[in-house]
């Protein structure tokens, strides 16, 4: 009898260790599929089949999905993030397997397609231009008036995303996106927004039922790097209701609800302004709170819906589950960082995770690449779930020596 197969489309160092696992778990022979999988030190590590193939090329992939079909029952196939999500709602297609609809899956991750779309449902979003080049960027944030948001029209991680409070902030980052600091993907278009000011919140989605509503916290301004998040969210049952309703309308305006959707949400004056929809789960480590907090395995779930299995969405608790992201204040090389071994000995603390070793250069680019590393813990009560996160992060300690000038 052929080995069933689950085929992951490019991985992660973030979600892509926890769909390997899972994979493994529910008794699966997870194939990874990547243009360069030494990227994922993980594989190796897990001695987990993967194999080069152009993941920008359908046919190629296709051609590869077929030549292993020869040889495994091919159960499901997806992707950890969603740079592939659509490649893999065409794969599904074409193999008649449980995907997601590539064509809504392209209009969300084009963030002015998205935008477009939530505004002509009667979404709140806030106030946005597109941009091609200095004079729209320019023209577009008179018209809004500052700050501004500048953000790629493409992309993830907070990268490329600055505030700019003023003109020179607006030149600066302009000059960045525009100069070739930034890697382009495709021709430059940028997203000029209102800066919505107030919480942000954060919801999961598995097909059109909200698993948990979160909050995060975000570093020094002019980046959104995230610092720290906790579920569940402490909110009204009427600020619930409309976090949640609204969430809802960005699955029928984007014509998504299968799988899974992360949504951000900030909690205006207003009331629920929408940020961002992402056709994925929110990154590591999110799944492990919403598991630590509910009993919920998402990553686990998403797979049995990628292969056709019946799926579980029911709680079995309700603590509070929270990450601390450990991000340095400067740049320079990481002499040496503890174990960690002390921290993750603290009651309560449910994993301590590092990005980096010893004698890595360190340069801060103001997203999520400047984390290096995070510490989680869980507990039944808030106050309790933040007094061992913090006496946890305390205990880490790291020594960064500044580059020479």
């Amino acid at each position: 009898m052929a080995r069933r197969a689950l085929i992951l489309v490019e991985g992660s160092r973030y979600n892509g260790p926890l769909y390997v696992q899972a994979a493994l778990q529910l008794g699966l022979h997870p194939i990874v599929l990547s243009a360069n999988p030494a990227q994922y030190d993980y594989l190796g590590a897990e001695g987990i089949e993967a194999i080069r193939v152009d993941t920008a090329d359908l046919d190629a992939l296709i051609r590869e999905c077929s030549r292993l079909h020869a040889t495994y029952d091919i159960a499901g196939i997806t992707s950890v993030g969603d740079s592939f999500y659509a490649t893999v709602g065409k794969l599904c297609r074409h193999f008649d397997l449980p995907g997601p609809n590539p064509t809504s899956i392209e209009r969300c991750c084009n963030k002015f397609t998205q935008r477009q779309l939530l505004a002509e449902a009667g979404v709140p979003i806030p106030d946005y231009r597109l941009a091609a080049d200095t004079a729209d960027i320019e023209s577009s944030a008179d018209e809004i008036g500052l700050p501004v948001i500048l953000k790629p029209a493409v992309g993830a991680g907070s990268r490329g995303v600055r505030l700019c409070r003023n003109l020179d902030e607006l030149a600066e980052h302009t000059t960045y996106l525009l100069g070739g600091q930034h890697i382009w993907q495709s021709p430059p278009r940028i997203l000029v927004e209102e800066f919505a000011q107030g919480p942000l919140y954060w919801v999961d989605i598995m097909g059109d039922q909200i698993v948990g509503i979160g909050t995060a916290d975000f570093g020094p301004l002019p980046h959104f790097v995230c610092r720290e998040c906790t579920i569940p969210a402490l909110l009204t049952d009427d600020e619930h209701e409309r976090i949640a309703d609204v969430s809802l309308s960005c699955l029928r305006a984007l014509g998504l609800g299968w799988g899974p959707t992360g949504i951000e949400v900030r909690w205006t004056k207003r009331g629920p302004v929408v940020i961002e929809v992402n056709p994925r789960l929110h990154g590591t480590p999110t799944p492990q709170l919403i598991q630590l907090a509910y009993g919920i395995d998402l990553i686990t779930e998403h797979i049995k819906l990628a292969i056709g299995d019946e799926w579980d969405l029911r709680r079995r608790h309700s603590h509070t589950a929270a990450a601390r992201f450990l991000v340095p204040d400067r740049d320079g090389i990481l002499d040496w960082i503890d174990s960690g071994s002390l921290a993750a000995a603290v009651p309560g603390v449910a994993e301590v995770k590092f990005y980096v070793e010893a004698k890595t250069p360190i340069v801060r680019k103001g997203d999520l690449r400047d984390w290096i590393g995070y510490v989680i813990a869980a507990s039944p009560s808030r106050a309790q779930t933040e007094a061992i996160l913090q006496h946890a992060v305390d205990i880490i300690e790291w020594s960064i020596t500044p580059f020479s000038s």
